[in-house]
């Protein structure tokens, strides 16, 4: 039990990445707040399996690209379930799109929910932290996108990048306040994001054969990861970027 009664907050936690994270905290003895946008459905399936695993689960509805969100979702944690240990900032969107007649309002949201939304939810969680006194973990879900073009992404993997250079700032601003500042970099994890975009099988096994390990992630595999993050395991642990791509990265080398 990892986090044996941390209280973890994770945005975009419907699906994917977000839903697979909560429910491994769940499992790791963590009580949850959830953030989650337009998927009521997929907030409560959330919801109930996490409360199928005995922990106290709390739900905000909001959308991370407005600062208001932010503050709300923050103030609701903290009264809801007492403390802000531990903040995930996973909420993200990619509608592959080609570079030359991408439309401004396709960059501007990406922009806005990926980038935006994890300044200002992080900034938001770092304050209570810092005004509890008890130091914290922040995690954020960036991408190898950081690292790597798309033809399909240039509105998006600058996005990336740029939450992977927040942790790294916030690791220094944060840190005489005992706050971590990490960075998980998942590869190509099967989830709703890329869901149409791997619907070619032909595309799917290329996308295998890539990868070392021989396979697509799952969100459990960044799940995990983020745990190690969000733990006293990794209490020394700040300003770093966590690869999770099953050797993608360095098979593109």
């Amino acid at each position: 039990m990892l986090l044996a009664d941390k209280t973890v907050l994770i945005t975009g936690a419907s699906r994917g990445i977000g839903r697979g994270t909560a429910l491994e905290c769940a499992r790791q003895g963590a009580n949850l707040a959830l953030n989650w946008f337009h998927d009521r459905e997929g907030i409560d399936a959330t919801v109930a399996q996490i409360e199928a695993l005995g922990r106290r689960v709390i739900a905000v509805e909001g959308d991370v690209a407005e600062r208001s969100s932010a503050l709300q979702f923050i103030a609701a944690a903290a009264k809801g379930l007492g403390s802000v240990d531990v903040f995930v900032s996973n909420a993200g969107i990619c509608p592959f799109h080609t570079f030359l007649d991408t439309a401004p309002e396709t960059f501007e949201r990406t922009l806005a929910v990926n980038l935006h939304g994890a300044y200002y939810m992080t900034q938001a969680a770092a304050n209570c932290m810092k005004d509890q006194g008890r130091g914290g973990s922040i995690i954020a879900i960036s991408s190898i996108s950081a690292l790597v073009g798309g033809g399909l992404q240039a509105h998006y993997t600058p996005t990336k990048a740029g939450v992977h250079s927040l942790m790294q700032s916030c690791a220094i601003a944060l840190g005489p306040y005992g706050i971590r500042c990490n960075s998980v970099m998942p590869g190509t994890i099967a989830t709703d994001i890329n869901k149409d975009d791997l619907s070619d099988p032909k595309k799917r096994a290329y996308m295998e054969t890539r990868i070392p390990l021989g396979r697509l992630g799952e969100p459990q595999d960044v799940a995990g990861c983020v745990v190690f993050l969000a733990s006293d395991l990794a209490r020394y642990v700040t300003g770093a970027a966590l690869l999770v791509d099953g050797g993608l990265f360095v098979n593109l080398q």
